[in-house]
């Protein structure tokens, strides 16, 4: 009998045991916002509230155990040694009370409007506090705003306010946008220090070392009389070797400021010596003024402007490589297809084209941040199936079809003036114009290549180059294939011509000129599919 109870007993456990392995704890989600909503009933109500917090003349009655279970500042006061522990009424100063009612309510509610009115006192009453999540948000909601007309301003609060990651987004929104941000009030603000750690980063993203060397004059010439002592001390940090010859001769040279001080014109030689030297030699001399500045690359998108579907048409869309994914973006003002699209001191240009019943010599730019398209100056001549390229801060239009005949005319615009001017004209007419630019390594002037084309039934195979210093135009060697309708694109000082046709048929060979030789070269394979009219770009290889 005694073995059998045993037995039982050992039965009766086990069965306890799995009983407790069933056993399950819930969690119920809604619970605690059910309980803080009514605890801010009970204080609406004024019960049970065993605080009353004063800011100004705004008196507020709260719970003592919800304002420290939320706030760390309150519960060091709550559960300390100081007077305030035990007080009925508690003043804070340094918050007004209107800010002091919405960061209480925030508590109780974990509601809060961050606005633009708001967010100045609402971030410092915040960190006072030790509402971190409320701090984050202002943050965040001040990250959002930055242009280049605030993000100094934005950039000085958060220096004040410790806050870290802020300051570290704001400094680099500036040094990524410093063209239109030396435009701005901010920046002719700034105390001597500031602009000197600004123009000395070698983060700033500039397309040529002018726009710092024109943000200097324009920082000393706000306040000429008490910053003009300053002006050595800025030149220092201006990459004057870097800049074109012609532009050092023509306009560094010829200003009053660098004429007037011995030791801007000492910087001035310096840059001049390093022009005299051969490449090679130049690699020798390393100081921080011949340093290139490597400006850390933003996200990229890609816009798609106009085109046939079938006829003309408005639309842009705009393709994000992060999101991947395409949205539509601000329609251009008329039709167009057949136009002249690039990429120019932060904004998009159309230039030229077809609308459906008329060549154009209309041209609109958006600016993506406004999300808005403007039309400016009109070209000389209408043009369609023009090439189009930047060089040296001007927009060149090359040649094209008027709707009678192919053009040999080349013009170009400058976004400082609004004005479009004619250059000399290539030596022969080109329609369906290949164009490409191949950048200068280091301080040495671009090229701009006008690749095949056609003229009525001519399909070309020649090739001429543009240079700006002397506005000629000269005869390179020929492409091995004649081609119209080609893609283009510069890689490492070689212009690949990509595609096209040569009357007849779409092509599948690529070819690319050495600038140096004066040669073409087919690549040893060609694409899988003859094309025209294809787009060309070169991006970052993917890891």
């Amino acid at each position: 009998m005694e073995e059998e109870s045993i037995k039982q007993s050992s039965r009766s456990s086990d069965t306890a045991e799995d009983e407790k392995d069933q056993c399950t704890v819930t969690v119920n989600p809604s619970h605690m916002r059910k309980a803080f909503k009514v605890m801010n009933e009970l204080r609406s109500k004024r019960l049970l509230c065993d605080v009353v917090i004063v800011a100004e003349t705004v008196e507020m009655e709260a719970h003592r155990v919800v304002l420290a279970a939320c706030s760390p500042y309150f519960c060091a006061m709550f559960t300390g040694d100081m007077s305030e522990s035990k007080a009925k009424k508690i003043e804070i100063k340094d918050v007004d009370g209107q800010t002091l009612r919405k960061l209480i309510d925030y508590i109780y509610t974990a509601e809060i409007e961050v606005t633009e009115e708001n967010v100045q006192v609402l971030l410092p009453a915040a960190s006072l506090l030790q509402l971190m999540d409320v701090r984050k948000n202002c943050c965040d909601f001040l990250q959002s705003q930055l242009h280049p007309t605030n993000c100094l301003g934005i950039r000085a609060f958060a220096d004040v306010h410790a806050c870290t990651e802020l300051l570290q987004q704001a400094n680099a929104y500036a040094e990524q946008h410093f063209p239109e941000v030396m435009l701005g009030e901010e920046f002719l603000s700034l105390s001597l220090d500031q602009v000197c750690s600004l123009i000395s980063s070698d983060k700033l993203t500039v397309s040529s070392e002018e726009k710092v060397f024109e943000a200097v004059i324009s920082w000393i010439n706000y306040e000429k009389e008490s910053r003009l002592e300053h002006m050595a001390k800025l030149m220092e940090h201006v990459r004057l070797p870097l800049l074109p010859r012609d532009y050092l001769v023509q306009t560094v040279e010829e200003e009053a400021l660098i004429k007037n001080n011995n030791t801007c014109k000492d910087f001035l030689i310096e840059a001049m010596k390093y022009h005299l030297l051969p490449l090679d030699q130049r690699q020798l001399i390393k100081n921080p003024r011949t340093k290139p500045r490597t400006p850390v690359s933003l996200p990229k998108v890609m816009i798609v402007v106009g085109g046939q579907a079938p006829k003309a048409i408005r639309s842009v869309e705009c393709y994000d490589f992060e999101e991947e994914r395409w949205d539509q973006v601000a329609e251009l003002p008329s039709r167009r297809c057949r136009a002249g699209v690039v990429f120019m001191a932060g904004n998009v240009y159309a230039v030229g084209g077809f609308n459906g019943s008329l060549r154009v010599r209309t041209v609109d730019v958006y600016d993506g941040v406004k999300d808005q398209w403007t039309s400016i100056a009109s070209m000389q001549e209408r043009r369609s199936t023009l090439g189009a390229a930047v060089l040296n801060d001007l927009l060149y239009a090359v040649g094209g079809f008027d709707g009678s005949t192919g053009l040999a005319s080349v013009e170009a615009y400058s976004y400082k003036t609004n004005e479009w001017f004619f250059v000399a004209p290539m030596n022969t007419r080109r329609s369906s114009v290949g164009v490409g630019v191949v950048e200068g390594v280091g301080v040495l002037s671009g090229l701009l290549y006008a690749t095949g084309g056609h003229d009525g039934p001519l399909v070309r195979k020649s090739v001429e180059v543009y240079d700006p210093g002397t506005n000629t135009w000269k005869q390179v060697a020929d492409m091995n294939m004649c081609r119209r309708n080609a893609g283009v694109c510069a890689v490492n000082g070689l212009l690949y011509v990509v595609g096209g046709d040569d009357g007849s048929c779409n092509l599948a060979s690529v070819e690319y000129y050495n600038p140096i030789t004066d040669k073409w070269t087919l690549l040893p394979t060609s694409m899988s599919t003859g094309r025209s009219y294809a787009g060309v770009a070169v991006i970052h290889k993917p890891l």
